[in-house]
């Protein structure tokens, strides 16, 4: 049948995405529900007509993730033998050629079977990715590459399946799976997790209350480094250069005097308060490039690092203009400069800085912290 003029120009008006798009799940232990509400998404897009279908679920024997999977179509499971025994992997060629809009994959650290198309689980990902098939995934904290050397320093487990980071990294939506600890172990304790003859024992090891308030701390931070990552991606996509403040972010503008140490400390006390990202900022204008200063100076960035800044070192001809430039750049929300308690000439040159500052910075909060030297 011919197509009608009014079906070309939706097409035309309707641009053909390059590769489909990655919606993770993320959780911080077993249990808290990430299968769960992908499942409950997936069932949803279906009822608005949407073509869904699973590619590999784990139910792990938890009534309600059992109860959905039937709601959906199954792409039926590739069996691979191995060493004399049968097992069951997902099919990305079947499932490439089925075609649906949305496929759902659970375990995204999973290691596939010797004999499988690819050797993890991400890399099956990958490739639905780049047939256009949007892709729902699941994946716990503990498994991201870099964490798992601090999830072991925490609860004693080694973690031995994981992704690199920039598979989390480049999904286009994350969605933090959150329970509070106290109900997580009482999904553990009426055997809504595990059987319940691996109750006590995991109570007692990883399930621990301790453990599972540092792995919620874990994935509450990727998820907010994930949200200012994209709401800075769309600041400069709408070209948008004033400061929203929505996380406070603190700037310290040190030199070599030894009395930065003391910015330094009432910065990190602040940003402790409210939570806050903290900048220490060093501003290189070639004044200070004597032994001594520099060693003074390499004492403040220590000490900077050792309080958890992030230390940016700028080369720029004036402090004003330079700090006001990263203000601008990283949506700098406070500020804060010392002033030695100087008189004369210095005091002018000082204030005609700060103004210049103020001129052509963002709008920020800016403190100037006075510091006398102890006679």
């Amino acid at each position: 049948m011919p197509k009608k003029p009014e079906d070309w120009l939706e097409k035309a008006n309707t641009p053909e995405k390059s590769k489909g798009i990655f919606k993770l799940f993320l959780g911080y232990a077993p249990g808290v529900g990430k299968t769960y509400s992908m499942l409950s998404e997936g069932i949803r897009r279906h009822n608005r007509g949407e073509d869904v279908v699973i590619g590999f679920i784990e139910t792990h024997g938890r009534k309600g993730v059992e109860e959905l999977v039937p709601e959906l179509e199954t792409i039926p499971r590739r069996g691979i033998e191995y060493k004399g025994t049968m097992f069951e992997e997902m099919d990305v060629d079947a499932i490439i050629a089925r075609r649906p809009a949305v496929v759902l994959l659970d375990e995204l650290a999973h290691t596939n079977i010797p004999g499988s198309k690819h050797r993890k689980r991400y890399e099956d990902l990958l490739e639905l990715l780049n047939a256009k098939i949007d892709v729902l995934s699941t994946l716990n904290i503990q498994h991201m590459e870099s964490l798992a050397p601090t999830v072991h320093s925490i609860t004693g487990v080694t973690v031995r399946e994981t992704v690199p980071d920039w598979v989390p990294l480049m999904a286009n939506e994350t969605v933090m799976v959150d329970l509070t600890p106290e109900a997580l172990q009482q999904r553990m304790e009426r055997g809504d997790v595990y059987s319940k003859h691996k109750v006590h024992q995991a109570l007692h090891n990883f399930f621990r209350r301790g453990n599972l308030i540092a792995l919620r701390e874990l994935a509450l931070r990727q998820v907010a480094e994930h949200v200012d990552r994209s709401l800075e991606s769309y600041m400069a996509a709408k070209d948008i250069e004033k400061t929203w403040p929505v996380r406070e972010r603190l700037a310290v503008c040190i030199s070599s005097n030894p009395s930065g140490q003391y910015l330094i400390a009432r910065g990190a006390r602040m940003a402790r308060r409210l939570d806050a990202e903290l900048y220490v900022v060093h501003v290189d204008t070639g004044a200070e490039d004597q032994g001594p200063s520099l060693k003074s100076l390499e004492a403040n960035i220590r000490f900077a690092g050792d309080l958890g800044a992030k230390v940016v070192r700028i080369k720029g001809k004036s402090v004003a203009d330079t700090m006001a430039a990263f203000a601008r750049e990283k949506h700098v929300t406070q500020v804060i400069f010392g002033r030695a308690d100087v008189k004369g000439l210095r005091k002018l040159f000082y204030l005609s800085a700060i103004h210049r500052f103020l001129r052509d910075a963002p709008a920020v909060d800016v403190h100037i912290v006075t510091h006398q030297e102890p006679d």
